[in-house]
């Protein structure tokens, strides 16, 4: 036995907890109309999760609760709770026994718990079908449903028939399968939606990315050809550097040397002339031509940092034309682009002009626009250095005019000083010498810094390679990192070679890392990070979106088998179940009428596709929305033929018959796939004396399959429980209980 116990708790009549115990293989609840036996049978409807409340005998499910009655006041909730033995395990779940409760709250909530531990009714329902039980079917016939497998339509006694076949849990898989196979297509859509949405963004990505990737070839060899170039400059600016300090030195010490004797000789011919009251000319003429000097080389300097900045305003223009080569640097300004818009806006469409042809005359005037700015390399960067340029160029004509001058004035006392050195080398007395002296070492003098000047210039136009070394290192840096600043450590090959090497190869070396320079501005490699980011972030998302696709389509193709082997399983089974039960009921027929025949027949019949929506809206007709499609509806009919009278048909049976059939199909269903319990609702109530002699017969010999709860007023019916429980109900309109164990008194009289 299946089923130990109910306990019914504000459920309708039963205001207070009231328990029934099945421990008999038949058991009956007896009791007058009205006291509230019939709520039993509903009791376990409700608890089996039946959710039609008119099925109930209720409109909403507060009708449930018991609403107050005598000194007992309405209570807040309704509860039911059956107990079952699991000791085979027919549950599939690892309990000795299984208890499932539902709650109704006033509010019309309901709970459903199993084994104290609330769940879904989805989970009630689950657990019900691998016992084989349902919440209403052919295990709880109610008073005046007997017949009512014989009143259903085909389709509707089919469904019944496979309820009570066990086929229900294979319908249930099914309907689940074709829910999510329904669901995976959508899921499919979806994410081919998806796919064709990033799809375009990622092709122009991948175009991004392979700019991005060509710009980082071209920062490689800008890495590799200017450590290589830095490198080789350095070595040449150092070694240069220390040469010219080399030449410097000693020349500088000779200045020196020329210098104290120069101050000997002067003091001497100072002396001199205050004894002799004689004016030596050589002294004023010595400080002109060192004043001279001095303003020339001042100006010479101040030429060569305007030709510095020369040069450098010409690189900047030549940079700026080189980068406006480019279509992806081209500027255009806010005014124009608002000027142009306002040109458009007043574009009207001519009559009969068709949309196509505005639109083309929109397109025309947007690519005239854009070649206009496309050919124009306008520039403030350029004008500004242009001016820039100008104003050199006057300051460098004016310092080439000074220093024309102050080479002239310089000329001009060395012809002085010629003439008086002629004088003096002609001169005889003391003073001669001293002013000798002088003119040696003003000669000498005028040959070292001649050197000086030379090496002077070679410094001052090293300064310069190493202050253009220290910008392209760090315009190299900016482009390409730090790495760039790193190129003291590599290896060039041998160090005098390197300096030796004629510098025109070095200037090509420059050429071309000044042109990768303005490719790789030009290549817009700011803010490739973001763009190789989200490159792989998209490129992950349709990766991610692909393997869904493959899994949701192994997913469907497992589904569509799956339904495949379901429909197989519930043809073959519904087909060897109707066999059998036609062999039962046959059987039980013959033993009920003392002859005749009766079977189950399998009708087919076409039927539009739109009638079936209109009959059924849960059916599944497939895909196909043409309503005028025929499609195939199965059915059962019954077919009888009664002993001694020419009847076939069900329409032609009395009550009586029609109760007797009823019984014998709903036996006979009973038989070959027993469930474990079966309710009947005062099935017996249309029987005769005879008839129910037969009836309590067939009764014993269900009990032997299932148990049985037998609600009846059929003495007949009764004397064939076990257990009987009376229901009574006073004037407070609740019921109440009494049992009697014919069992156990039997027992006892023994």
């Amino acid at each position: 036995m299946y089923l130990k116990s109910i306990e019914l708790s504000g459920f309708k009549s039963f205001a207070k907890s009231s328990e029934l115990v099945f421990n008999s293989s038949v058991s009956a609840i007896v009791g007058p109309n009205g006291s509230g036996k019939s709520n039993v049978a509903e009791a376990f409807r409700f608890v089996l999760g039946e959710q039609s409340i008119k099925s109930l005998r209720g409109k909403k499910g507060e009708d449930l609760i018991f609403n107050g009655g005598g000194n007992e006041s309405r209570a807040n909730r309704a509860s039911v709770k059956v107990t079952f033995d699991n000791s085979n395990q027919v549950f599939g779940i690892d309990f000795p026994e299984v208890t499932i409760e539902r709650v109704v709250h006033r509010d019309g909530v309901n709970d459903y718990l199993i084994n104290g531990s609330s769940v879904r009714l989805k989970d009630v329902i689950e657990l019900l079908l691998r016992a084989h039980i349902g919440a209403s079917g052919h295990h709880i016939i109610s008073q005046g449903e007997a017949d009512k497998i014989l009143n259903s339509s085909s389709k509707e006694r089919k469904s019944m028939i496979e309820d009570a076949l066990g086929l229900r849990i294979y319908q249930y898989k099914r309907v689940e399968s074709d829910r999510k196979l329904k669901k995976t297509f959508e899921n499919i859509a979806q994410v081919e939606s998806l796919r064709k949405e990033i799809a375009p963004h990622l092709r122009f990505l991948r175009k991004q990315v392979e700019k991005v990737e060509k710009a980082v070839g071209m920062k490689d060899e800008l890495l590799n050809l200017s450590r290589d170039y830095f490198k080789r400059e350095d070595l040449y600016v150092g070694f240069t550097k220390t040469a010219l300090e080399s030449e410097r030195t000693p020349i500088e010490s000779s200045l020196k040397d020329l210098s104290r004797e120069l101050a000997v000789a002067k003091a001497t011919l100072e002396k001199l002339a205050k004894e002799d009251k004689k004016d030596y000319l050589i002294l004023d003429l010595e400080a002109e031509i060192t004043g001279a000097r001095a303003h020339k080389d001042g100006l010479t300097r101040e030429f060569g940092r305007v030709e510095g900045s020369l040069a450098a305003e010409e690189r900047v223009i030549r940079k700026q034309r080189e980068l406006h080569t480019s279509d992806e640097h081209k500027m255009i300004r806010l005014k124009e682009v608002e000027e142009f818009a306002e040109s458009l806006k007043e574009i009207k469409p001519e009559d009969n002009e068709s949309p196509v042809s505005v639109i083309k005359n929109i397109v025309s005037k947007l690519l005239l626009f854009i070649k206009g700015h496309k050919e124009s390399a306008d520039s403030s960067l350029i004008v500004e250095a242009e001016e820039h340029i100008k104003e050199l160029q006057k300051e460098k004509a004016k310092l080439e005019t000074e220093i024309q001058k102050a080479e002239k004035r310089e000329a001009d006392l060395r012809i002085q000083y010629e003439e008086l050195k002629q004088k003096i080398e002609e001169g005889k007395d003391s003073g001669r010498d001293a002013e000798k002296a002088v003119f040696r070492i003003m000669s000498e003098e005028n040959d070292l810094i001649s050197k000086l000047n030379i090496i002077k210039v070679r410094e001052e136009s090293l300064k310069k390679d190493a202050d253009e070394l220290m910008r392209e290192v760090e315009e190299v840096g900016f482009l390409v990192g730090r790495e760039a600043l790193q190129f003291k450590s590599i290896d060039v090959g041998d160090e005098v070679s390197v300096v030796a090497e004629d510098r025109k190869i070095q200037e090509e070396r420059k050429r071309e890392i000044e042109k990768l320079k303005i490719r790789l501005e030009d290549s817009g490699l700011s803010g490739s990070e973001e763009v190789l980011k989200e490159y792989k972030d998209v490129t992950e998302r349709d990766e991610f979106l692909t393997r869904e696709l493959l899994d949701l389509e192994k997913s469907a193709e497992s589904l569509h088998s799956l339904i495949k082997d379901l429909e197989e399983r519930l043809a073959v089974e519904f087909s060897s179940g109707i066999d059998k039960i036609n062999s039962e009921f046959n059987g039980l027929f013959n033993t009920m009428f003392g002859g005749g025949d009766a079977h189950l027949v399998l009708t087919k019949e076409k039927k539009k596709k739109k009638d079936v929506l209109i009959e059924d809206a849960d059916a599944d007709i497939g895909d196909d929305l043409d309503g005028d499609a025929e499609v195939v509806e199965e059915g059962l009919d019954i077919s009888v033929n009664l002993p001694r009278k020419k009847i076939r048909g069900l329409l032609m049976l009395s009550g009586g018959e029609r109760a007797l059939t009823s019984i014998a199909l709903l036996f006979a269903i009973s038989q070959v796939n027993p469930p474990p319990f079966i309710i009947l609702d005062e099935t017996d109530a249309a029987l005769d004396e005879a008839n129910s002699k037969r009836y309590g017969d067939m009764v014993e010999k269900l009990s032997a399959h299932s148990q049985l709860i037998l609600i009846t007023h059929n003495r007949e019916t009764m004397s064939r429980a076990g257990v009987i429980y009376g229901v009574t109900m006073g004037s407070s309109g609740i019921s109440k209980l009494l049992s009697i164990s014919f069992d156990e008194a039997a027992e006892v009289a023994k």
